[in-house]
């Protein structure tokens, strides 16, 4: 079957539907991954967006349940040039078709991926339509306007606290905001045991676990949206228990200290970014999903230091706290695993 995405400038791509058959309105944003497709549409950090993958061959290596970073897609459509036609990997349980179809998620083959990257990259990230009939233009622009994400941490959190491990170590409370299966497992790999609170969880609860650390998630969305949860940050950095932000995390930790986050023009969305650790001298290259960064003239250097910087364009990419121990990153901790080891020291 046939199906249109319709940008927000006017511009239509075509191509053939694939996954469900529904209409959605999302942001488009596009993807430089050239594997890691499984753990890039369960990122809870995509809620609301429109997926388009660089690559040109998605699915080839099948779906593997084991590789999800969470319990669904949380993409509202995924964009692709070519879907591979045989997976071939001895882990697969299923292949991208029937992984969208049975999420309800739906998405686009066979359109020019290349022309719709260069467009995002020089316009900026835009809201799209995706359907199979563009004979109403009017109304489909009309919904692309006003398209919003209300509140996402509400889809993405957890509904009630949940322990994982019986870590003889430490003890580590997270504040769920559409965390990752991976940082609970790379912290339980260290014999943590860690506790998963839901982003609306009071910082008395939280406290009342006496954790040894805290760790402040990724997740969706505005950070400036994210009015609670600054206010719970804000009293549990001022119980002085060790606390680390990733991603997300790293960015409302900040706006709680009084700076300001800005959105970027395309956003950091792959596996294949350069980041600089100040003080080790050292690059990673590391895996972001993130379309805000925090301002580095909004920060008071008398409080907070940059410990990272990104190598693309100059963005804070990690910030350590002189007057507490608290350290923060945007970009996701696997391709830095030291991090962890440094939470651990410092709790």
């Amino acid at each position: 079957m046939v199906g249109y995405l319709v940008l927000e400038n006017g511009e239509i791509f075509e191509g053939e539907r694939i996954g469900v058959t529904k209409d959605t309105v999302c942001e488009v944003v596009f993807n430089t991954s050239m594997v890691g497709y499984i753990e890039t549409f369960t990122d809870p950090s995509y809620l609301g967006q429109g997926i388009v993958m660089t690559y040109p061959l998605i699915g080839n290596y099948g779906v593997m349940p084991e590789d999800y970073e969470s319990d669904k897609i949380y993409a509202k459509a995924i964009f692709v040039h070519e879907v591979a036609d045989f997976e071939s990997n001895f882990r697969s349980k299923s292949n991208l078709e029937k992984f969208l179809r049975d999420y309800k998620i739906p998405g686009l083959s066979g359109i020019n991926t290349r022309k719709l990257t260069r467009m995002l990259r020089d316009a900026g990230t835009m809201k799209g339509y995706l359907t199979s009939n563009i004979d109403n233009i009017d109304d489909i622009m009309q919904k692309i306007k006003e398209y919003k994400i209300e509140n996402p941490v509400e889809y993405v959190t957890c509904r009630q606290a949940k322990t994982y491990g019986k870590g003889k170590s430490k003890k580590v409370a997270v504040l769920d905001c559409g965390v990752k299966h991976n940082l609970i497992n790379s912290l339980l790999k260290r014999d943590v045991e860690v506790t998963v609170f839901p982003a609306t969880a009071e910082p008395e609860q939280i406290l009342n676990l006496r954790p040894n650390g805290i760790l402040i998630s990724n997740g969706p969305g505005n950070p400036m949206d994210y009015k609670k949860q600054i206010k719970t940050i804000q009293k549990l950095y001022d119980s002085k228990i060790p606390m680390f932000g990733v991603a997300l995390g790293h960015q409302l930790i900040a706006i709680a200290k009084g700076a300001k986050t800005e959105k970027l023009k395309y956003g950091h969305r792959g596996p294949n970014h350069p980041v600089k650790d100040l003080k080790k001298d050292r690059v990673h290259i590391t895996s972001q999903n993130h379309g805000y960064y925090v301002s580095e003239d909004s920060l008071d250097k008398s409080v907070v230091e940059i410990s990272h910087v990104s190598l693309n364009d100059n963005t804070v990419e990690g910030l350590r706290y002189k007057d507490n121990k608290v350290f923060t990153i945007q970009f996701y901790p696997e391709d830095a695993d030291y991090i962890y080891d440094e939470f651990l020291k410092m709790m």
